[in-house]
Order: C-alpha cells, then structure tokens, then sequence
C-alpha cells in the first residue's frame, strides 16, 4: 500500500473490518456527508451467490472482474469518489495485493487512496450482525444462525484488525467503534482524512 494524500483525482476510501464491524453503515453516513458513493463488498457478492457458491472458482473470478471494472470506471469519472468495504485478512498477502490492485486505477490519475480500519468487541459485532440494514442490504446474511457461525470461524482462521501495523501513516486510520455511533466514526475519518 502506497501513501496517497494529495488530489487531482477522486478519492477512494477503503473501510476495513472484521465481519459485522459496521463498515458499511460508517461507509453510509461518510456518503452522506461527502457525496462520495458507497460500494459495499456484498453489492458484488450477492448477484453471484444466486449462481455460484462462495469461493468457487467461478465466484472469485465474476467478483473479482466486476469490481476491477467498477474502480476502473469510478477513478476515470468525474464522481467526488468511492467507498469501499472489505473484510481484509491481515494474514493472507492476497487480501493486500488485491487492495492495491483495486487502488491502482484511482493512483494512477492522481486521486488519492485512504484505509479506515474499524475494530469492535466480538459482543457488538455479534448484536450488529442482526441488524435491520445489514440484513437488507445483504441477503446472503439473512440465515442467522449459519451468519453468526461464520461470523465466527472467520474470527478464529483469519486476523481481521491490523494490530496497529499501519499506524502513524498518513492515508491510514484505525478506530475501535464498539462504543461509537457511525456518524462519530464518520466525522472523525472525514476531518482525518480531509474528506470535506
């Protein structure tokens, strides 16, 4: 991941997390304030699940392909920018790889490119999984029991949260939200990262 801070391009902001964290209803109200567009992970995931399981080969591939091509289409348009959210495997070096490649079309016009990490304890994540807009945005999490047990193996075979890894860079902010509102964690990455 290479530092981006200054502009003539729009912007892309990556909100990381483990599952359930709320990384899409921070991404919401930061579009709200901003203007920038929300691109939650699921609006690829759940068109594919109707025809392919998740992991297959085929899945990976359709996925991976619309989201390319919406970066690419994002970053050459004249939209303020894109939020992301990406359940980032700290422990798999793909997960960063593919960070990077989904940042290459906004770095390569100038625009710049920022990562909100957002933490929260397993007891929150676990009540925000059941949430109202979480489970309508994201169909494949309706089956609760099946969502919560996910929520969990992804926990114990993956390290979500960087550990403070990537603190003190300029184009990185990591917040612990368990006890904050989405718009606090909004105002705080927006006044951050020169979002206004």
């Amino acid at each position: 991941m290479g530092e981006s801070t200054k502009s003539n391009g729009p912007t892309l902001l990556c909100i990381v997390g483990p599952p359930a964290v709320g990384k899409m209803t921070v991404g919401y109200e930061i579009a709200r304030l901003t203007g920038m567009k929300v691109f939650h992970n699921h609006l690829a995931i759940e068109p594919v699940l109707r025809f392919f399981e998740f992991g297959s080969e085929p899945f990976g591939r359709l996925v991976g392909e619309f989201r390319r091509r919406l970066f690419e289409e994002v970053a050459a348009s004249d939209l303020a920018g894109l939020i992301f959210t990406y359940v980032w495997a700290f422990n798999v070096p793909a997960d960063e790889v593919e960070l990077d490649r989904y940042a290459a079309p906004f770095r390569s016009r100038g625009g710049r490119v920022f990562y909100l990490e957002l933490s929260a304890s397993r007891e929150v994540r676990l009540e925000r999984n059941e949430g109202e807009l979480r489970l309508a945005e994201k169909p494949s999490k309706r089956d609760l029991a099946w969502s919560r047990r996910n929520l969990l193996e992804l926990d114990a075979k993956y390290q979500l949260n960087s550990n403070g890894d990537f603190d003190g860079r300029a184009d990185y902010l990591r917040i612990d939200n368990t006890g904050l509102s989405a718009a606090a964690v909004a105002e705080r990455a927006i006044k951050h990262f020169g979002l206004r």
